[in-house]
């Protein structure tokens, strides 16, 4: 496992009121510094935009239980998808999401580095994240919450120990 999460460079949208008319986003580049540096961070990462388990479970868990998580400590949550900023900004909005901030990790770059990269080919997803959730502090993987079962085109999708109310019993139980 790693002890520190990767160097990479998120590719992400965000509003510009500079920017006119109806999409007033430009690109910025995040870098794993900006999201993790100097701050404890807890991390959600899931296979897909609009999928079942995601959508309906483990990111509007996270989102529930957002000021909980502030209580105990953390700076921030994230939500990492291999999926692109306008499918995350979506379906964000889709999902009517408040807290978590989306972080699209289209090219799969920090999941790849994370060893968590699978191929999802059976279901047609391509390569995609496995679900998994981390508590990072000044970069620093402090525990990580992974699926049992990583494999590639796993014929299910396990959600059991990634899911918000285990990150929370942790952080509860180890400050």
């Amino acid at each position: 496992m790693l002890s520190t999460v990767p160097d990479v460079i998120f590719k992400t949208r965000v509003r510009d009121e500079s920017i006119a008319g109806e999409n007033p986003f430009r690109w910025q580049d995040v870098s794993t510094d900006d999201v993790f540096k100097d701050k404890k961070i807890v991390v959600l990462a899931l296979p897909g935009a609009y999928t079942p388990t995601c959508s309906n479970t483990h990111l509007p868990g996270f989102d529930a239980n957002y000021q909980e998580f502030i209580d105990q400590g953390v700076d921030d949550v994230y939500c990492v998808s291999v999926n692109d900023a306008f499918a995350m900004y979506q379906w964000s909005k889709h999902l009517g999401i408040k807290h978590v901030k989306m972080l699209p990790d289209g090219n799969g770059d920090f999941t790849r580095a994370m060893d968590m990269l699978v191929k999802k080919d059976n279901v047609g997803f391509g390569s995609r994240s496995w679900r998994y959730s981390m508590l990072v502090e000044d970069k620093k993987i402090v525990k990580l919450f992974s699926e049992p079962g990583q494999v590639d085109n796993c014929p299910d999708d396990p959600f059991t120990v990634s899911g918000a109310d285990t990150m929370l019993d942790y952080l509860k139980h180890n400050k």
